[in-house]
């Protein structure tokens, strides 16, 4: 008699992989989103310091 399919250890042990692995990746994932936050950060701060620069150059160094 074939049966077809997992039994109950053989899920158990898949979930408990998965699980270790996501362990493992949450933390890089964090990592990485925050340092696109800190990238997108500089970089706004750039184009308002350029902006702010333009604009004294325009108005005889006068800042807004």
């Amino acid at each position: 008699m074939k049966r077809n399919g997992f039994t109950l250890i053989e899920l158990l042990v898949v979930i408990a992989i998965i699980a270790i692995l996501a362990a493992i990746l949450f933390p890089v994932f964090a990592r990485a989103r925050e340092q696109a936050r800190k990238a997108s950060c500089e970089s706004n701060l750039k184009q308002i310091s350029t902006a702010i620069l333009m604009y004294s150059e325009d108005f005889d160094e006068n800042y807004p």
